[in-house]
């Protein structure tokens, strides 16, 4: 480890006292193996999306991604970060990457980072974005290791990919993803048939009551949009937040030809709650599900701030709903 880095390391431990002074005074001593490559490697300057300038290793090697769009991408890309946040309402990440994230820490979720645990993980990268409440806390992190803010709140999640992959120098290869998977969209809206234009509503079941989720240009809204498919009235325009709940009143507002139904978990967990929501008033009512269109899904990829693997269930899902 370089005096520089534990210099930097030091400014956090003034602050926080949460990183102990023996690992600190093994630092200036030489490499302890681990990482030792990252920090060998070459930096690029880079602008992220604060305007700040960030000096970024080359070829990262212990990346940390504290928000959900970061984790997902750098999945997408072929990196596996050695820390990463929480998924909403889940103790680990979002059940739909836990199989590509299986070795990474949880050191954060929406709301904060646990400080202590990330700078134990003694990273050369941190990503996140505006989707966290963590954005607050830059200086902190930039004490730990290079910070990139990815993207602002309520960015086009292709947008916020592409500054993710920039970050970690995987640029060309977001291309592709990104060109592969608008050529399966058009592929899907070529395949609608009857329904093409049809109107469809997105919800998350949460204590007994449905929210409306999916709104705006991020990975579910974008994609509807690109198959020309329609949203009921409440569900058009951005949304005021990451969700909004609907109460049980107006449950008539969230029917559509077609309602995608889904939690904060996987599938299993969605089955569970249309369970729950076919027992209460004024569902049966709800033309979709007097037509068999209702479609349980993998709530937590629907549910999620979003990037490329989330997106791609996404469109999955409505491929095999919608496609003839």
């Amino acid at each position: 480890m370089s005096c520089a880095r534990a210099s930097r390391r030091a400014v956090l431990t003034s602050a926080l006292a949460v990183v102990s002074g023996a690992a600190l005074l093994t630092g200036c001593g030489g490499s302890d193996g681990n990482g030792g490559a990252a920090e060998a490697s070459s930096t690029r300057r880079i602008t992220d999306a604060t305007g700040r300038e960030v000096d970024v290793p080359s070829d990262p090697q212990k990346v940390v991604t504290l928000s959900e769009p970061t984790l997902d991408a750098a999945l997408a890309l072929g990196i596996e970060p050695v820390g990463a946040t929480a998924g909403r309402g889940q103790n680990g990440v979002s059940t739909y990457l836990a199989d590509k994230a299986s070795k990474a820490q949880v050191v954060a979720t929406v709301a904060e980072a646990d400080m202590e645990k990330l700078a134990a993980l003694q990273p050369d990268l941190i990503l996140l974005d505006e989707t966290t409440a963590v954005k607050s806390e830059v200086t902190k992190l930039e004490a730990i290791a290079p910070t990139v803010v990815t993207a602002a709140l309520n960015e086009d999640w292709k947008k916020a990919f592409t500054a993710t992959a920039d970050a970690l120098n995987k640029r060309n290869q977001a291309e592709k993803i990104l060109t592969d998977f608008d050529t399966d969209v058009a592929a899907t809206k070529k395949q609608l048939g009857d329904n093409a234009d049809s109107v469809v509503s997105v919800v998350r079941w949460q204590n007994g009551a449905p929210s409306v989720v999916g709104k705006g240009v991020g990975h579910v809204g974008s994609t509807l949009t690109a198959l020309g498919l329609a949203r009921p009235k409440d569900q058009q325009g951005a949304s005021a937040g990451h969700s909004e709940p609907v109460s049980l009143e107006k449950l008539s507002t969230i029917d559509g030809d077609w309602l995608f139904f889904g939690t904060l978990g996987d599938q299993a967990d969605g089955e569970k709650a249309y369970a729950e929501a076919r027992k209460v008033a004024n569902f049966s009512k709800l033309k979709a599900q007097q037509d068999g269109h209702v479609v349980v899904i993998e709530g937590s990829a629907w549910n999620s701030a979003g990037g490329p693997l989330a997106a791609r269930i996404v469109l999955t899902d409505l491929t095999k709903a919608l496609a003839s």
